[in-house]
């Protein structure tokens, strides 16, 4: 099924995502592989163990923002964006672990036509990510390009 259109959003509008995700080691080692960020916050065990306040690794925090807007992609933009603009006003309140299960709900905040293309509005949504026990654990604001219901 096909994502939104600029013209079905309305501001305060409010997605409760269904799919839940189980973050594993495997997702945080090869995101951290894959680009290339070696810090031993993610991928030493022992380090973490020895040296930070967690006492284990936390999982990358660039994979959990990935995962949060990912999740909402079914929902509210597959296949009817133009592009992301912008992600603004990120941030991590709690880590992410291992084991970790994810919800997120998303918040459309903003709605504006486009100046400079008729045929798209602007809308921006907030992310909130949260744990299994319901501790939010990321948060965003993306601005997307969307695209206007066909006429006709």
């Amino acid at each position: 099924m096909p994502g939104l259109y600029y013209d079905d959003f309305f501001i305060g509008q409010t997605f409760d995502h269904a799919v839940r995700r189980t973050v594993t080691e495997m997702d945080n080692v090869m995101f951290s592989a894959m680009t290339h960020n070696p810090a031993p916050l993610h991928i030493d065990e022992e380090y973490c163990r020895q040296h930070t306040e967690f006492g284990q690794r936390i999982v990358n925090s660039a994979f959990t923002l990935g995962l949060m807007v990912g999740v909402s992609v079914d929902d509210t933009t597959l296949g009817t964006t133009v592009g992301n603009l912008g992600w603004n006003e990120v941030r991590f309140p709690r880590p992410v672990f291992h084991g970790d299960t994810l919800h997120v709900r998303t918040t459309v905040e903003e709605l504006r036509d486009s100046k400079s293309r008729p045929q798209a509005g602007i809308t921006v949504f907030r992310h909130e990510g949260f744990n299994q026990e319901d501790e939010l654990v990321a948060t965003c604001q993306r601005v997307a390009l969307m695209m206007k219901r066909p006429k006709g």
